[in-house]
This record gives structure tokens, C-alpha cells and sequence, in this order.
């Protein structure tokens, strides 16, 4: 049995631990030879090449048209010519004429081994992109490698990782061979090679997490329905159960704490607030500002999503949360443009808003007071609303008989009528 060449050794071996054809390196190195022969013999010349895997003896020729009268040198070659190379050769035949290639063959394989060392490279970057981008949201473990300026390298065993300080929680300091937790985020490829971005800011990391430690996530009894994170400080978690035998919360939690203890532990300490999924829109409102107790939500206005939240006096501050960050994560869970206040601050807003409005209905003559003030309790707190009431409806407010209901109505009358003359006459003046 005839040896193996040591050509063949390395092709196979190249096939074997690369992945690369025998086939596709021979063509590789033919197709450098040719390259190499045509600029010596010339960019129109036609040209082939070839190499015995067996031996490993490059050989190349040029191909030339048999012709009676030669109109180009680089593909034409006259019979009498053709016949000193090859005998039997006859007109419009085409013929491979060897050529020298001793000096061509070292260029050759020169250029073949750059070309293959990329084609290596290429093989081996589309092997670990068609490994990781299905990995794309699977948390994995690593040792950090190294630091460049903010952004840190995790050696994820066969490749490496890159964690950019975007995808960093700002209350961590991280050090070489350092083993760390990050979520795959994105693995792209990029002409400089493949990139792996891990990130440990992400939602998707939070979810993980949540995935890894609840089973009951994991099996898809309950559902994480929305995630809001400021990296390292407070997370709010919204969540439903799928079934009525299980409380979402409570499972979360965990016995004494102890799934989400593990969670935070994970994140440095990071508070995460659960919430349990409610389509009632202000309810979602006061469950999102726990741990804070919300007593009322008034909304304001439902086509630009505002609403005034009030809480217990000693809820201000919780309600509000660290510079500001509960309220600030409740309104991006909600969507809504939140207002909060004490009771306290809503009772004094009350008062002086009684206050304005009582003085503002003394201006009517007849009115006093007293009047007044029952007249803001029962809600009217506009003259002119005042003035468009009927005597009947105002006589039936307690304290208030049918002829005063009667001179208070009129005494309304007048003013809107006085003030209505005031400004046109202002008008006329401009």
C-alpha cells in the first residue's frame, strides 16, 4: 500500500481540526500560483495551475488557440510552434503549454498561506457565531480576562466576551480572573472578528435570574409581564400567574425570602419590587409604588396619561424613592406622567383653593361668608356658574331661603354683566 505524501498528512489534517475541504485548500493554492503567473505573463494571458496532492509538484500552463496567423501573443500560438511542443496538435486546438514555475511556486505558497490562514480565521469565526447567536439570552459564567479603559473581557472558555460599560451596573468594580454571571446580550459578526456582547444591565439578565432561581417561571405557571430596571439601585417587577393555585408574589419570594434574596444578591444588593398584573389602570398605578402606600390616584387627563398620586404623610419620601427613582420607575412601568402628594400638602391645596374660591364668590353682593363657603362645598365656584343657576336650584342648598337664592343669583347676574362691560370697553380702548 502506497504512503500517504506529507501533503496529504496536513490537508487531512487541516479538514480534520479546521473543517477546511482538502478540495478548497488545492484550489486555494492553484488559484495563487495563477495569480502569481499571471503578473509575470500578463493580465490577458489564460492560465492554469494545479498541485499533486500525492507528490506535492505545483505545475502550471498556458493555455494558447493553434492558429495559422498569430494576432496575439498572450493567447495565440501558430501551428508550426504548437507541433515543436505537441506533435498531433492541429489548427483551432487548444493547447497547456508548461511553464517554468520554480520561482513563481514559493510566491504561490506564500500567497496561499496568508489566503488560508484568513480562510481558518473565517472558518473558525462562522463556527463560534453558529455556536453563540443561538445562545442569545442565555446567562453564562466567565472569568474576567481583562480591562480595556471602561470595557471588560469575560474568557467564556473557547472565545471571548466583551461586557461594554453600557451593559455594566454602575456599583460594580470588576478585577481580572474575577468570575462573574452576564446574560449573552447580541453576538455579531464584524470584519475585525466576532463579537460577543454581554451585559449584566439588561432586563434580559433580570429575567434570567428570575427564570434560574422560580421554577414555577421557568415552567411558565407564572409570567413576568414587564421589567423596569435602574442597574444596581431598584427594580419593579410586574407578574401574573397563570393559575389560581399559585400567588405570583408569594413564589417569587420564595420561602422566607430566599429566591429573591438570592436574585439580589446576584445584582449587589439591588431592590426589586414586585408587582402583581392588574389591567385596572389605577390600581397598576398604586401597586407600582411599593413599597410606598398609595391612598388615591386622580387622573387628570386620560388622552396625556396624567395623574395625581396622593399618599400618607410619612409615604412622601418612599413614594419618591432615592433621587427620585421609585417614581421615576413607576412611570416608565405605567407610562404615565405622575404627580405625588401628601395628604397632608393636598388637604392645605384644598383649603386654599376653598380659600380662593370663597373670596372670589364674596365679590358677588349679597353673598357673605358663610354662603360662600357652602356655595364651594357643594361645588360652585365660579360666579358666572352661579349666575346661570335658577333660584329653585340654589334656595334647595342648605342655609340658603328662596329670597336670598333670589338677590345672591341677581347680585351674580350684575357682576358677570359689569365685568363683561369692562372688557369690551378695555377692548375698544386697545
Amino acid at each position: 500500500m502506497k504512503g500517504q505524501s506529507d501533503l496529504e498528512l496536513a490537508l487531512e489534517q487541516l479538514e480534520r481540526e479546521k473543517g477546511i475541504k482538502k478540495e478548497e485548500i488545492l484550489q486555494t493554492v492553484s488559484d495563487a500560483l495563477v495569480s502569481a503567473l499571471r503578473k509575470y505573463f500578463g493580465k490577458t494571458a489564460q492560465i492554469v495551475a494545479g498541485i499533486d496532492p500525492e507528490s506535492g509538484e505545483m505545475m502550471g500552463y498556458l493555455v494558447k488557440t493553434i492558429v495559422e496567423e498569430v494576432t496575439s501573443n498572450d493567447l495565440e500560438i501558430t501551428l508550426k510552434d504548437a507541433q515543436q511542443i505537441y506533435s498531433d496538435v492541429k489548427l483551432g486546438e487548444e493547447i497547456e503549454i508548461p511553464v517554468e514555475i520554480e520561482g513563481f511556486s514559493r510566491i504561490a505558497a506564500q500567497t496561499a498561506k496568508q489566503v488560508l490562514i484568513q480562510k481558518i480565521r473565517e472558518i473558525e469565526k462562522s463556527v463560534l457565531y453558529d455556536e453563540f447567536k443561538p445562545r442569545e439570552g442565555e446567562i453564562v459564567t466567565g472569568l474576567v480576562h481583562h480591562i480595556v479603559g471602561r470595557d471588560v473581557f469575560v474568557d467564556l472558555g473557547r472565545t471571548e466576551g466583551i461586557m461594554p460599560y453600557r451593559e455594566q451596573m454602575r456599583k460594580e468594580h470588576y478585577a481580572p480572573n474575577e468570575r462573574i454571571r452576564a446574560i449573552i446580550h447580541q453576538v455579531e459578526k464584524e470584519n475585525r472578528g466576532l463579537q460577543i456582547i454581554l451585559s449584566r444591565s439588561s432586563n434580559l439578565f433580570l429575567q434570567g435570574l428570575f427564570e434560574a432561581e422560580v421554577p414555577e417561571i421557568a415552567e411558565k405557571i407564572i409570567e413576568i409581564v414587564q421589567i423596569v430596571r435602574e442597574p444596581g439601585f431598584r427594580a419593579k417587577v410586574v407578574v401574573r400567574s397563570n393559575s389560581i393555585k399559585v400567588d405570583p408574589v408569594g413564589a417569587c419570594v420564595g420561602m422566607r425570602g430566599s429566591r429573591i434574596r438570592m436574585i439580589m444578591n446576584e445584582l449587589s444588593g439591588e431592590r426589586i419590587d414586585l408587582i402583581p398584573h392588574t389591567d385596572d389602570t389605577q390600581q397598576m398605578i398604586m401597586r407600582s409604588f411599593a413599597p410606598a402606600t398609595v391612598v388615591s390616584v386622580r387622573v387628570e387627563s386620560k388622552e396625556e396619561k396624567r395623574a395625581t398620586v396622593i399618599v400618607p404623610d410619612d409615604q412622601l419620601a418612599l413614594s419618591i424613592g432615592k433621587d427620585g427613582n421609585n417614581i421615576r420607575l413607576v412611570s416608565r412601568l405605567t407610562g404615565w406622567n405622575l404627580e405625588v402628594k401628601s395628604e397632608g400638602q393636598k388637604q392645605q391645596e384644598t383649603k386654599e383653593n376653598t380659600d380662593l374660591a370663597v373670596g372670589d364668590l364674596t365679590k358677588v353682593e349679597g353673598l357673605g361668608p358663610k354662603a360662600a363657603d357652602t356655595l364651594v362645598k357643594m361645588g360652585i365656584t365660579d360666579i358666572s356658574k352661579l349666575a346661570e343657576l335658577k333660584d329653585e336650584d340654589l334656595s334647595s342648598f342648605q342655609g340658603i331661603g328662596e329670597k336670598t337664592a333670589q338677590k345672591i343669583i341677581e347680585g351674580a347676574k350684575k357682576y358677570v354683566k359689569e365685568n363683561l362691560k369692562e372688557v369690551e370697553n378695555g377692548s375698544e380702548k386697545k
